[in-house]
């Protein structure tokens, strides 16, 4: 909309509603879209920022509510049932089976994880081992190759039980289907390939592939024993009149007091990895949210820029009577006009993400991935985004509001030196209030999000400060001779230099990319090379108490100079804290997974290696007292236990409270052999146990791990070998996997921060365009300005590179030793690459921006000046 024009309308008679109410929001709006039809031009930074920030949260939560509503629809079929009653240890006694039938059909399964080796022993792999019956699977299907029925693939032919198993299962050992394996004392026949199991992601996380048997031919291995860690399922298909499985759980702990059964209902069917989905969801939409409040800087940039291009229109308005109210409102409708059409191109991209990644989703989590629309998480991302948008106008709005006609006509800049009304201002910092009290209320772990967020806000005042004492300095910065030079301090401390935005822009997502990348580093460092270098090189389970003897024997005579501890071990779930019943219990977000599922116990006479008494103390060694118990101090500081208090544990289908007699700090980094609860040495007596053993053996003991593997497996077919190398391997897997989705959101939040650094010297170009044409008026030449103006981009991209670098390794370092309480190192390949990235961004954007500014024609610049 030109200066004519605007005089034209403004000053037509008959306008007496340009005053008040609605007729007064009806002449602004009429006045913005006018003003509209020269397109977007100046914008489409101000877009891209809204629309990438609104996009990124949509579609985490889009993603997220599709995973989660997909596990709460085949909840039955990841569970194996309507209600799931898990024993350790035990099976069911006849009283419990004669219930389990009374409330439907009913499917049992046993698990457990042994070795599993070629009929030779030449070689052998560790297996998940399932045990199942006839009635298995209750719900769902279980997919095999060749698909016959499951019964056939499982019977005994020819004195040979069958099995099915996973395809890593047969790479690992060199097999296909047809072949032999041995298990415990049995020979069994390999008959068909697992593609998919319904009830997999019920059971956990595997750390071996999965071996399926019938249960009559887990009772033909002699792999259960007494004590054997084994875990019982009793999967139930509600019939009848039992309907309600949340009520049916509470009347089972009620008839069976002591049993010790773990319950679970189709709701919950999968625990862990649930809570792992709205983690992670969390943690990326807090990102997306950054990369949003980053984008807002952009919006903020955009707007001043767009106003400053209007200072003449704004000052014909002005001069033709409209008040400042009435100019803000008619830029205000514009921008969150503008603001709209960003939002609504993030949520077309945020309502497709869960149809792209549904088939990619379904090959990692086995969980049918329905793609919708899901329209509460495109409703919050589209609240943020208005939110943001409204919050960052309003910044550049409220100095334009009160800025005198005169002086838009006179000066360069519309708004520049004048200060906005504090209902501007507190309506912004409202708004920022109003936008972290969402993310808190969204959010699961409100610690994290207001750490995070925190965090968020300290930084944006840390690189502001930052910005000023980079100003400070080149204000204070020697006379030097070069003319580049010199023009470069000076632009960088002069009024309206660029400093401040680029620092702000890109100093927040170079710092959380360092951030991610360091903690990344660090993790892979301690898994791959720390923690294998004070881990054991294997684990034993379920020896038996009768073999202990020959298995220390055995080891000894292969290994020399191997380093053997073995420890005894049962498994008990904590059923009640100082008499209180850990159902009725909220537990803490930090230790409440010590109250989740069944906990390794042991006994001990003395105090225990790789961990040290910090309050309490210890039994004698020929205790016969009533039975007490060393807390683990960090885990029982998480859960309010003091000593004298009072524990529950069910151990076999019995409960068995013990008095909390001291705490131990616990080195779990170390690997060693740890237990969260250790017992006087009567708390379990005459109780069936087995041991529990680690073997450490020097790089100069003269034999392989694989020979080791293999002897032990040969000579004690029912002892699980774990070698420790296999079990990081594992990890390091799980932790690439989250690292990708990690820096696929820390790509997101430099994208976004590249996008407002782009805005921020495109708004700088009209302040350059004047400079530019003084200084060649007075005798500068283009090169001597190339040179100034990439000095002065380099000088900004060194000093936001530096403190990104710096306020990273700090984030990471509390990240790392404070929280996940591991060595921490800095790599400085990700600090030299930080620095490489932000010398090109700030110097390629900013030249990109100024070349067009060298070109500018004298004459009619000056004409305007």
């Amino acid at each position: 909309m030109s200066v004519a024009e605007t005089t034209e309308a403004v000053a037509a008679p008959a306008r007496p509603d340009i005053v008040g109410g609605r007729s007064h929001f009806r002449l602004a709006l009429r006045f913005a879209l006018r003003e509209m039809r020269g397109g977007l031009s100046g914008f489409y930074i101000f877009l891209a920022c809204i629309t990438l920030g609104v996009a990124a949260i949509g579609a985490v939560n889009s993603v997220a509510t599709m995973m989660t509503s997909g596990i709460a629809q085949e909840g039955r079929a990841i569970l194996g049932g309507d209600l799931r009653f898990a024993l350790v240890q035990r099976e069911a006694t006849a009283e419990e089976m004669a219930y389990f039938n009374e409330l439907g059909d009913v499917a049992e399964a046993a698990s457990l994880r042994s070795m599993v080796r070629l009929p030779d022993g030449t070689d052998q792999s560790l297996a998940e081992v399932k045990a199942i019956d006839g009635a298995y699977p209750l719900f769902g299907t279980l997919e095999t190759t060749p698909a016959a029925p499951l019964g056939d693939l499982l019977a005994e032919r020819d004195g040979r039980f069958g099995a099915l198993a996973a395809s890593e299962l047969y790479d690992r050992l060199g097999l296909e289907p047809g072949q032999t394996i041995r298990l415990g004392d049995s020979d069994i026949e390999l008959r068909g390939v697992i593609d998919r199991e319904p009830d997999v992601l019920s059971d956990g996380f595997n750390f071996a592939p999965r071996l399926m048997i019938a249960g009559a031919a887990l009772d033909a291995t002699g792999l259960i024993q007494p004590g054997s860690l084994v875990e019982y399922d009793y999967k139930v298909r509600l019939t009848g009149n039992n309907r309600d499985a949340e009520a049916l759980s509470k009347a089972a702990n009620e008839r069976f007091p002591q049993s010790g059964f773990q319950i679970r209902t189709a709701a919950e069917a999968a625990p862990s990895l649930q809570r792992n989905i709205e983690r992670f969801s969390q943690f990326l939409t807090l990102v997306g949210l950054t990369a949003l409040i980053v984008g807002g800087v952009g919006v903020a940039n955009a707007v001043n820029a767009y106003l400053d291009s209007k200072r003449a229109v704004i000052a014909t308005f002005k001069s033709l009577g409209a008040g400042g109210s009435f100019v803000v409102m008619v830029y205000l409708i514009q921008i969150m006009l503008l603001a709209t059409v960003g939002i609504a191109l993030g949520l077309v991209l945020a309502a497709i993400a869960p149809f792209v990644t549904a088939r990619f989703l379904e090959s990692v989590i086995p969980v049918a991935a329905s793609a919708s629309i899901y329209p509460v998480a495109l409703l919050t991302a589209a609240v943020f985004g208005a939110l943001t948008a409204l919050a960052f106008a309003l910044l550049p709005l409220g100095r334009t509001r009160d800025v005198a006609a005169t002086a838009l006509f006179r000066e360069a800049g519309a708004t520049g030196g004048y200060r906005m009304r504090w209902a501007y201002l507190g309506s912004a910092l409202g708004l920022a209030l109003v936008i972290a009290l969402l993310a808190l209320a969204m959010a699961g772990d409100r610690r994290v999000a207001l750490i995070f967020l925190g965090g968020t806000a300290a930084a944006f005042v840390i690189l502001r400060a930052v910005a000023i004492g980079i100003e400070w300095l080149a204000s204070r910065a020697p006379r030097v001779r070069s003319t580049p030079l010199r023009l470069a301090i000076g632009n960088i401390h002069r009024p309206g230099a660029l400093t401040g935005s680029v620092v702000l822009s890109l100093g927040l997502g170079l710092t959380l990319l360092v951030t991610l990348a360091t903690i990344d580093y660090d993790l892979r460092r301690e898994i791959g090379t720390g923690l294998a270098s004070r881990a054991p090189n294997f684990f034993f389970v379920d020896i038996q108490s009768s073999e202990i003897d020959g298995f220390r024997q055995t080891v000894g005579e292969l290994a020399p100079g191997a380093e053997l501890n073995a420890v005894p071990m049962l498994r008990g779930r904590i059923t009640a804290l100082d008499g209180q019943d850990v159902a009725t219990m909220e537990p803490p977000e930090e230790g409440g997974w010590v109250l989740r599922g069944d906990r390794g116990l042991t006994y001990s006479p003395t105090v225990p290696e790789n961990s040290s008494l910090t309050e309490g103390e210890w039994w004698p060694e020929d205790y016969e007292g009533e039975p007490l118990v060393s807390f683990a101090a960090e885990e029982g500081r998480e859960l309010g236990l003091s000593i004298g208090d009072t524990l529950t544990v069910n151990v076999l289908g019995r409960d068995i409270t013990a008095r909390i007699a001291s705490f131990r700090a616990v080195e779990w980094e170390t690997l060693a052999i740890n237990f969260i609860m250790v017992y006087s040495p009567n708390t379990f007596a005459g109780a069936p146990h087995a041991w529990l053993a680690t073997l450490s053996v020097p790089q100069d003991a003269g034999v392989s791990e694989e020979a080791i593997l293999n002897r032990v497996t040969n000579a004690y077919p029912a002892v699980t070998s774990v070698r420790v190398k296999d079990a990081l391997d594992a990890i390091n897997g799980l932790i690439a996997q989250l690292a990708l989705a990690i820096r696929v959101a820390a790509a997101v939040a430099l994208v976004a921060s590249v996008l407002v650094l782009a805005g921020a010297l495109a708004a700088g170009n009209r302040g350059r365009v004047h400079d530019a044409v003084v200084l060649k008026t007075l005798g500068a030449t283009r090169k001597v300005l190339i040179r100034a103006f990439t000095t002065e981009y380099l000088l900004l991209g060194l000093a936001t590179g530096i403190f990104a670098i710096g306020a990273g390794a700090a984030a990471a370092w509390f990240v790392v030793d404070q929280i996940m309480q591991l060595p921490f190192v800095f790599d400085w390949t990700v600090a030299l690459t930080t620095l490489g990235v932000s010398l090109v961004l700030t110097v390629g954007i900013g030249l990109a921006g100024t070349w067009r500014v060298l070109g500018q024609k004298a004459a009619p610049v000056l004409r305007n000046l």
